[in-house]
């Protein structure tokens, strides 16, 4: 009797939900391998580009920082 209880949701997800879960794992994957679309590979760049302006801004203020107030590294760090 419980045999039959578990029988019929394991029939149910073994023909419904098994397929289709495996099937968008699978294309889920693929596009993965794809590797970047144009866009985010675009996107990235100019994170890149971003991040080195915000370095070089950040190692201009330092050198001003230096300059003006030399004992400023060790109150701060």
């Amino acid at each position: 009797m419980d045999m039959d209880l578990l029988l019929a949701p394991l029939i149910i997800f073994m023909i419904f939900v098994a397929p289709i879960w495996l099937i968008l794992h699978y294309r889920s994957k693929s596009q993965v391998s794809q590797g970047l679309t144009e866009a985010e590979f675009k996107q990235l760049n100019d994170l890149i580009d971003t991040a080195d302006k915000m370095g070089q801004r950040i190692e201009t203020l330092e050198a001003i920082l230096d300059a003006e107030s030399p004992e400023w590294r060790q109150r701060h760090d």
